[in-house]
């Protein structure tokens, strides 16, 4: 079968609870390959008040084909306030400030169970997360997918200069809201962060040649011998929906 659209590889799967500081409950899932993982992304969907959750797009194909592919963890989760297949995160959507517990709740849900390498995968108003709190937690990078930076501000981008961890920053040619160009003058305060421009990307990424770019991307980051990703499959299945 081709690797394509809503085929979903083998994985574990796991639908999972978070717990925050300030004591909500949100939702979630764990993807494992059928071995050890060699690295766990932690993922950030796009802005719930305008349609993103756990399950937008890219998020899904990457629990669906990554554990698979490239022997990675995903954890998606749904920020507070928001709902999806999986079921509704209890709170309210907080524009970018509380969701900081959730942040904190998905990394100390990665601690307890000891998953390997863990990466913050953040996608439009995930990459604001992302950038304002992903330095408080012991990761090894963030991959920041078609970042608007309405909410992370200069200063939010420049304390990560001299940081350690890496920073890598997909940008599509055709974006709404940040293109290459001024991306990487936002980008400039962190010189060791890595700019992509995706010649014809969208915001939205839409289509399974922008689909399978972005995978590669965010695999090349994280587990580079994984590459290049295999396009069919024998034992797949489709996904309901």
């Amino acid at each position: 079968m081709e690797i394509r659209g809503p085929v979903m590889l083998p994985a574990r799967r796991e639908d999972i609870e978070l717990h925050t500081l300030d004591d909500l409950t949100l939702v979630g899932e764990l993807a494992l390959p059928a071995g050890d993982p060699v690295a766990t992304l932690v993922t950030l969907h796009p802005l719930p008040t305008a349609g993103g959750f756990m399950d937008s797009h890219i998020l899904r194909k990457a629990a669906g084909r990554l554990p698979a592919l490239a022997d990675l963890a995903v954890l998606r989760f749904n920020t507070r306030g928001t709902s999806s297949p999986r079921g509704r995160s209890e709170g309210a959507f907080d524009g970018g400030a509380g969701e900081a517990f959730d942040v904190a709740a998905a990394m100390d849900f990665v601690h307890e169970r000891a998953l390997p390498r863990p990466w913050l995968l953040g996608w439009s108003f995930g990459t604001e997360l992302a950038l304002k709190y992903g330095r408080d937690h012991d990761v090894e990078g963030v991959i920041l997918l078609s970042p608007p930076l309405h909410r992370a501000t200069d200063d939010d981008i420049a304390g990560w200069a001299g940081d350690h961890r890496q920073m890598i920053v997909v940008v599509p040619e055709l974006d709404d809201y940040l293109r290459p160009a001024e991306a990487r003058a936002r980008f400039a305060a962190v010189p060791d962060a890595t700019v992509i421009a995706v010649e014809g990307g969208k915001h939205l990424w839409v289509g399974e040649s922008q689909t399978r770019r972005v995978l590669t991307e965010i695999v090349a980051a994280v587990n580079p011998d994984a590459l290049p990703l295999p396009t069919e499959w024998t034992d797949a299945t489709v996904a309901p929906g």
